[in-house]
């Protein structure tokens, strides 16, 4: 995995690897910290948790743009370490203004790093290597947040107030490492201050690649498919056992640390991605279609559908990843990788943030039909892909004519 890759980028992983490990401990144990800990209901939880995303969307743009002006090694590393401070925060919440205040400040930062990230990444291993680069990350990161389950499966079993503190304290501590590997890359220099006449928030003004960013905000629909409404799904509208959960986190991590490199690398050209991108639309699809007629039919008959329907989603997870790579890597203009990375991932958010509402509502009130039409949006929104990057082409071209 890590030998034709470059230092940097495996130094990246390394550092990705520890965040992720900690993120995951915490997951797994976050909500019992929150309401047995610090005694907060699942409802305020619930509330606080929304308005933190909805308050943090808007927050990738300008700390990526930031990235792009001050530098994008110190400021992803100042952003993690930050990261780790609104995580410690967390130890000292017991009531519902301080969740606010914590949440608030942690998704602000988190958003901002990620973006920062995406400009580190770009700056470290060029336009040829980001995609292998993400690629490898998302595989290291899908090891990390397994390890860090499975550590934080041990404090569900201990199950006292100690326990749970212990892990949130390990992830505070992942935070800090991951920034001093972060802080110990090459640095990359920060880009130029852009002339008086151009528009210090370029991005604001580029309507192709803010109708990229609609189209992949949609099919980024997909990622709170398994952890939310698959659950629901196969306990509320089929016969098989809710063992099968487990059987699609584990098919769904398993494919991805062993394909998405694979994927990745073969999706390194604007040409590829646009056609790995109309071919998520009808691999999604094709998985919703899986799904539906999985609530028909005896309790094995089931088990067969789900699973598969588990590894055509996986494929399609991957698509998109690389796809959305190579596309948002390929069209931002040389020293704006943050805060272009930053309005995509603002558009990734927001469809985060609705989709909970949205698919609970389309596939668990309405059964199979609903499943049908999410695939028909998947399919619908990949299909004008290839035109919004012709769209773009020509904008730079016309753009870089009357610049000559």
């Amino acid at each position: 995995m890590f030998r034709t890759i470059p230092p940097a980028a495996r130094r990246i992983a390394l550092a990705s690897l520890f965040l992720t490990a900690g993120n995951g401990a915490f997951m797994t144990c976050s909500a019992l910290y929150f309401t047995q800990v610090a005694g907060l209901s699942p409802a305020t939880l619930g509330l606080g948790l929304t308005i933190a995303g909805a308050v943090g969307l808007p927050a990738g743009m300008p700390l990526g743009h930031l990235a792009d002006r001050l530098g994008p090694r110190s400021t992803t590393a100042w952003l993690v370490a930050l990261n780790g401070v609104g995580t410690a925060g967390y130890l000292f919440v017991r009531s519902f203004p301080a969740l606010l205040v914590a949440a608030c400040f942690f998704v602000v930062v988190q958003r901002g790093s990620r973006a920062a990230l995406q400009s580190l990444i770009a700056g470290l291993v060029g336009e040829d290597g980001v995609v292998r680069t993400q690629a490898v990350v998302r595989s290291v990161n899908n090891i990390g947040i397994g390890v860090g389950a499975a550590a934080g499966g041990i404090a569900l079993q201990i199950a006292t107030p100690a326990a749970f503190s212990v892990v949130l304290a390990a992830d505070v501590l992942s935070y800090f490492v991951s920034a001093a590997l972060f802080a110990a890359l090459p640095s990359v220099p920060p880009s130029p201050v852009p002339a008086k006449e151009e528009p210090k928030r370029a991005v604001l003004r580029d309507a192709p690649f803010a109708a990229l960013t609609v189209i992949t905000a949609v099919l980024s629909l997909h990622t709170v498919l398994l952890e939310l409404v698959v659950p629901l799904w196969i306990t509320r509208h089929t016969h098989a056992p809710t063992a099968v959960v487990t059987v699609l986190f584990v098919l769904n991590s398993v494919a991805v640390i062993l394909f998405q490199i694979r994927i990745g690398t073969r999706v390194g050209t604007m040409e590829r991605a646009v056609r790995a991108a109309r071919m998520s639309g009808l691999v999604l699809l094709a998985a919703c279609a899986l799904f539906a007629f999985s609530a028909f039919g005896s309790p094995s008959w089931s088990v067969v559908l789900l699973v598969a329907a588990g590894a055509v989603l996986a494929l399609g997870e991957m698509l998109v990843s690389a796809a959305v790579w190579t596309i948002t890597f390929g069209l931002a203009p040389p020293g704006k990788q943050g805060q272009y990375q930053g309005f995509s991932m603002t558009g990734y958010a927001a469809a985060v943030m609705v989709a909970p509402t949205l698919l609970t509502f389309l596939m668990i009130s309405w059964g199979a039909p609903g499943w049908f039409v999410l695939g028909a949006v998947f399919l619908l929104a990949s299909l004008p892909t290839g035109a919004v990057v012709a769209w773009a082409a020509r904008r730079e071209r016309a753009r870089t004519t009357v610049a000559s």
